[in-house]
């Protein structure tokens, strides 16, 4: 951190001039649109928690967002935390690279009404990747190869048998 001469740090103005807000903005925006809402439809599915122009002046970034009102929001996206907040993303991590052939959709919807161990440590599983990937659109989880052997070792079965599994509990998807 370094001091000017009236002994504020760098950080201390870029936090002032509103930047890291912008960041944020941004970030809780790029959520929002993976979870295909609307600032109104936000609203309106918070019973006003989030009302569409306050949220709007976060994302713009002319309007600082409070921890605890950051941590409902999350809770509202169904998303960590740490997920609204920017980092270093990488465009170039492999964990963001295309599906092979070898990989499944899916169907995050239909798992929320399936109970039951195996669903909730598949649940946890698939959870694990999205945060992985900063993919939070909710419906669709496209897996790969590596991932289905995961998968398998959850649902207690065989590699090549995992895509059977899958069909039989409704989650596979095309």
């Amino acid at each position: 951190m370094h001091s000017d001469a009236g002994g504020a740090s760098h950080d201390d103005i870029a936090l002032d001039d509103g930047g890291y807000a912008r960041v944020v903005g941004e970030r809780l925006r790029e959520i929002r649109k993976q979870k295909k809402l609307s600032l109104q439809e936000v609203e309106k599915v918070s019973e006003l928690e989030f009302k569409a122009s306050v949220l709007g002046a976060y994302e713009r970034g002319e309007r600082a967002i409070s921890v605890p009102r950051l941590h409902r929001l999350a809770r509202f996206y169904k998303v960590p935390v740490d997920q609204l907040l920017p980092g270093g993303d990488d465009p170039e991590d492999p964990a963001r690279a295309e599906v092979d052939a070898s990989g499944a959709r899916i169907d995050l919807t239909r798992l929320e009404d399936i109970a039951g161990a195996e669903a909730e440590m598949l649940s946890r599983y698939l959870r694990m990747i999205q945060v992985q990937r900063q993919d939070f659109n909710g419906r669709v989880l496209t897996i790969r190869r590596d991932d289905m052997r995961a998968i398998a070792c959850i649902l207690g079965v065989t590699q090549e048998s995992a895509d059977q599994r899958l069909d039989e509990l409704g989650l596979r998807q095309g």
